[in-house]
Parts: structure tokens; C-alpha cells; sequence
């Protein structure tokens, strides 16, 4: 049964559910970008906040006082925020790969300014961060997202969080190695092609030492990095739907941490 009669007792329990969704708002993937209209983040949480609000379980709420209500609501934010970083981290992956390909090739120094981190990012990392975020919205990983903070309202009680920060922090480290991992499997084909270019121009070196092999290697290591990048584009969905089981697996991680 819908009901959405105005009571302080209703009005507490929906500000406690608005909170959490509109910390995640605030941080997931695609969703807080700087992009999107902060109008259209408000709207988006208040409509999901009135759904949830008849279909989640309101547990009584343990405060005597406005500070302890503040403190509930905090802890809701707090849950809100934990796991919309869960998803928002794992976009660091492509990031950190395309960082050490423009070191390998030679463009590291080429940068732009990436307006969702705040700050400058190589060529190779802007260019799969904006694909695989293209690639979450065409593959409804943005719906995804949507359920899992819906349904963390079945496993995490309404103002009653219980943050296991060793857990969070086992999540936390998984997820630096997970991070290294798959970075460096993106970046295996250009590391490998590099050090055959590598070899070659120490051959070359042996062989010409007449020919000065820094002025010719900086032009060579960035047309096989081109070719590399050309050749290994179909692999983008793969990489796509690794990120994507990684940010799976840290909101589930990151959830079981909070309750």
C-alpha cells in the first residue's frame, strides 16, 4: 500500500533514506559528474527516496536529542558516500593504466585536464576513462548502480549502520591489488611491443652508432604506441567488463563492511 501521509515520525525516516541515496548520487560514477545538473541530482534522489520509502523496512530509531538525530543522519551519509566510492574508485584502473602507457611511449608529459578527477591526466588515461564510461552507460551498468544502493536498505538497517572499518580497510587493500593487476594487463601489449622496440634500438645502436637513436626512438616508440592502441581497440569491451566486475565486487565488499 502507498501511503504517503505527512507525519514527523514519516518525514525523519524519508530524510534518513534521502540522505544515503543523495551521498551516493554525489559521488557514484556518472552520476556526479560535474556535468550533470546538480538540479537533476536533487530531482533524481528525491523521486528514488519517495519509492524506496514505502518499500524499505523502518527499524525504530535509537536518539533523544537533535545531536543524536544529526549523528543518524551523518552515519546515513556516511553509508551513502561509502558506497558510491566503491563504484567511483574502480575508474582508477584505466586511469593508472593509461598513465604508465603514455610513460612507456613517450606522452607522458602530454597532458589535459580532466575535469570529474580535478586535476590533469595523460592523453591514453582521458581516452579510456571517457570510453569506459560511455561503455557503462551503453552496457545499463548505471542501473546496476541504482539497485545496489536501493537494495542496500535490505542489508544495511535504515539509521543503524555498523561500520566494520578493518573490513573497509581488507576492501580498501584488495582493491589496490586488484588495481595494479589489471592495469598492468592493459598495459602488457604496449609494454611488450616497447621492449622489442627496446631491443631493436640497442641493436641499431651496436650496429649505426653513428645514428643518434634517442631522436629516433622518441618518434618510434610513439608511432608503435599509435599502432598498439589502434590494434588492441577491440579489447576495450573486455577491459570494460573487467572495471565493471571490479566495481561489483567492491560495493559488495564495501557493504558487507557496514553491516
Amino acid at each position: 500500500m502507498v501511503s504517503y501521509a505527512f507525519t514527523l515520525e514519516n518525514f525523519e525516516y524519508w530524510l534518513l533514506i534521502l540522505v544515503r541515496i543523495s551521498s551516493f548520487m554525489f559521488i557514484a560514477p556518472f552520476f556526479g559528474q560535474s556535468a550533470v545538473p546538480n538540479q537533476l541530482k536533487i530531482g533524481f534522489s528525491v523521486f528514488i527516496s519517495l519509492i524506496i520509502y514505502n518499500v524499505a523496512a523502518r527499524p525504530e530509531l535509537n536518539y533523544e536529542s537533535v545531536v543524536g538525530y544529526a549523528v543518524v543522519v551523518l552515519c546515513e551519509g556516511i553509508t551513502g558516500l561509502l558506497i558510491g566510492l566503491a563504484a567511483n574508485i574502480c575508474n582508477s584502473i584505466v586511469l593508472f593504466a593509461g598513465n604508465i602507457i603514455d610513460m612507456d611511449i613517450g606522452l607522458s608529459m602530454a597532458t589535459e585536464f580532466n575535469p570529474e578527477m580535478g586535476t590533469e591526466m595523460t592523453l591514453t588515461g582521458n581516452l579510456y576513462y571517457y570510453l569506459v564510461l560511455l561503455l557503462l552507460t551503453a552496457s545499463n551498468m548505471h542501473q546496476y548502480l541504482i539497485r545496489a544502493v536501493c537494495d542496500s536498505f535490505t542489508v544495511i538497517p535504515i539509521g543503524n549502520p555498523n561500520f566494520n572499518w578493518e573490513h573497509l580497510a581488507g576492501a580498501m587493500t584488495r582493491y589496490m591489488g586488484d588495481m595494479f593487476v589489471l592495469g598492468f594487463r592493459i598495459f602488457l601489449p604496449f609494454f611488450a611491443c616497447i621492449m622489442i622496440l627496446n631491443c631493436v634500438l640497442g641493436i641499431m645502436a651496436k650496429v649505426a652508432p653513428q645514428m643518434n637513436m634517442f631522436a629516433v626512438g622518441m618518434q618510434l616508440k610513439i608511432l608503435v604506441g599509435y599502432v598498439v592502441l589502434f590494434l588492441t581497440f577491440f579489447l576495450l569491451p573486455e577491459v570494460a567488463e573487467m572495471v565493471f566486475d571490479e566495481i561489483k565486487t567492491m560495493v559488495v565488499l564495501f557493504a558487507e563492511g557496514m553491516y
